[in-house]
């Protein structure tokens, strides 16, 4: 079974438990839609929607919950659709978030920030106080381990499974501070990063 078709029996099943199921914040899937259109073409967004089982027209707003299974869902339907892997489209998602999304609605978070090592020890604290203040908000958390000095093993704590995402978007950090990040999925809770 294709490791995305497995998050999504996953994700399905828990939410058979869990009342409401458990939910992720619309501005993800805005910046997705965003990432299609301007790349893809409007068909292709609308396509994915709807092999997903959610209405072509439907509009995602950043604070409104958004079902994981539905997100996953619509990841698949754009792999498929776009004929990408799950890591092809984690690496696109992870660069169009971190270089041309998140600059422009959390660009606070940029300011005074010069290396991509330091944006990344910044994102568990970034993530704790979103969730402080941003209702229904899990985002992932983030423990750090350094092996040596330039090697750091990034600890991904998230009931979403989520972690090619997770290495999209260091490989994102590493391409806007302009460095060669060599990034390795070490499982599905870690990550290494060696800076260069």
């Amino acid at each position: 079974m294709p490791p995305l078709e497995g998050l999504i029996r996953m994700k399905t099943e828990q939410n058979r438990t869990t009342e409401g199921g458990t939910k992720m914040k619309g501005v993800i899937v805005m910046c997705l839609g965003e990432l299609v259109r301007n790349n893809f073409g409007q068909d292709k967004w609308e396509a994915a929607l709807e092999k997903a089982g959610v209405k072509k027209d439907t509009i995602f707003l950043s604070t409104s919950n958004v079902d994981d299974v539905t997100v996953l869902k619509v990841i698949g339907s754009l792999c498929d659709i776009l004929n990408i892997s799950l890591v092809q489209a984690a690496d696109a998602f992870g660069d169009y978030w971190v270089n041309t999304f998140a600059p422009k609605i959390y660009g606070a978070y940029y300011e005074g920030i010069k290396t991509a090592k330091e944006f990344l020890l910044n994102m568990d604290k970034v993530h704790v106080q979103t969730a402080a203040i941003v209702p229904d908000s899990r985002p992932p958390r983030f423990d750090y381990e350094w092996k040596n000095d330039k090697t750091l093993i990034m600890g991904y704590k998230s009931h979403r499974g989520l972690i090619d995402i997770m290495v999209g978007l260091v490989k994102g950090v590493g391409k806007y501070y302009n460095e060669d990040l060599k990034v390795t999925k070490l499982g599905d809770d870690k990550v290494e990063i060696i800076f260069s």
